[in-house]
């Protein structure tokens, strides 16, 4: 085997790469054979080929026999929205903070492809109204008819534990709800409901300091709806 060159570059589709350089040196007028040497097996479990696209300047490019080397392949969902429809169900109570929240979800479903057409927003008083509103979304997707069709569900709202005395019974029931419809339906729900002590940690939540959780709850969606459609389609 030829010895490598100076500098090295790991590639994940060495095929490509050779294909690509063969071509390169033909379109330049240089035999190939003249400067590039063919894949071959290293004895460190890869493959790798030599090119020299100027006298005495060579690269090798190499590549991993077993890419993911002996790691089972995992499923995971992609982060284009194109062409998904989802619903936000955002509750009005701490309208300062779940404002901001809408206006992060929002702003990761369109980056990642979601047409406006295809987003219903959906605006209930406040979190305990939350499961409800998120599952009649949910049901009335599985019926079938074309204008009801929904892929995910992105729920947002904001609890204080100062502002009730019942704070956890409120925020375990809001989470229970969103859970037993998503399990129910099937349809994905994103949960985006912020609980917190106090209105400075919950602006911080919102994208003051510690990024957006409205935002992230998208994504969320997003990746679920992806993952959903390739394990139902058996796409490993």
């Amino acid at each position: 085997m030829p010895a490598p060159a100076d500098i090295c570059v790991e590639v994940t589709a060495i095929d490509a790469v050779h294909q690509a350089a063969t071509a390169w040196l033909r379109e330049q007028g240089i035999e190939p054979s003249v400067r590039l040497t063919e894949i071959t097996s290293t004895h460190w479990k890869s493959r790798m080929f030599t090119v020299e696209p100027e006298p005495g300047h060579a690269f090798s490019f190499w590549a991993w026999e077993d890419p993911l080397q002996g790691k089972p392949v995992a499923i995971e969902g992609d982060l284009s929205a194109q062409g998904m429809r989802f619903a936000i169900v955002v509750a009005r109570w701490n309208a300062v903070i779940t404002d901001r929240l809408l206006d992060g979800a929002l702003d990761a479903l369109l980056r990642s492809g979601a047409q406006r057409t295809d987003i219903e927003i959906v605006r209930v008083p406040g979190a305990w109204e939350i499961p409800n509103a998120a599952r009649t979304l949910a049901d009335r997707a599985n019926v079938p008819r074309a204008d009801h069709r929904l892929d995910a569900v992105i729920t947002l709202g904001c609890l204080l534990r100062g502002e009730t005395a019942h704070y956890e019974a409120i925020y375990n029931e809001v989470a229970r709800g969103i859970g037993q419809s998503q399990q129910e339906t099937g349809i994905p729900h994103s949960f985006g409901v912020l609980t917190c002590e106090t209105l400075e940690q919950a602006l911080n939540r919102a994208g003051i300091k510690a990024g957006n959780k409205g935002f992230e709850a998208a994504l969320a969606a997003i990746e679920m709806v992806s993952l959903r459609r390739k394990l139902l389609e058996g796409q490993a």
